[in-house]
C-alpha cells in the first residue's frame, strides 16, 4: 500500500467517522440540558466553538433565544 493509498484510506475513515457521528440520535439528557442549562449542552453536544460562544451571548441576553439555540444545535438541525 502506497503512501497516497493510505492518505486516501485515512481521509475516507475520517468522512465515513463524521457521518456516523451525525446521525446519532439526541439523547435526553442533552434535550433536558438544553433547556435547563443551554451553553452547558452546546459545549457537551459540540465543544468550544462558535456556537457555543454564539449560545453563551444569546443566554447572556435573554435566556429564552439560549435555549432555542441549544435545542437546535443538540438536536443537529443547525
Amino acid at each position: 500500500m502506497t503512501k497516497a493509498e493510505k492518505k486516501e484510506l485515512k481521509k475516507d475513515l475520517k468522512e465515513a467517522l463524521k457521518q456516523d457521528r451525525g446521525g446519532s440520535r439526541t439523547s435526553i439528557v442533552e434535550i433536558i440540558l438544553a433547556i435547563l442549562l443551554p451553553p452547558l449542552a452546546v459545549f457537551l453536544h459540540d465543544g468550544i466553538g462558535t456556537s457555543f460562544w454564539i449560545n453563551i451571548i444569546l443566554t447572556l441576553l435573554f435566556f429564552l433565544p439560549g435555549v432555542i439555540h441549544a435545542l437546535l444545535v443538540v438536536t443537529d438541525s443547525i
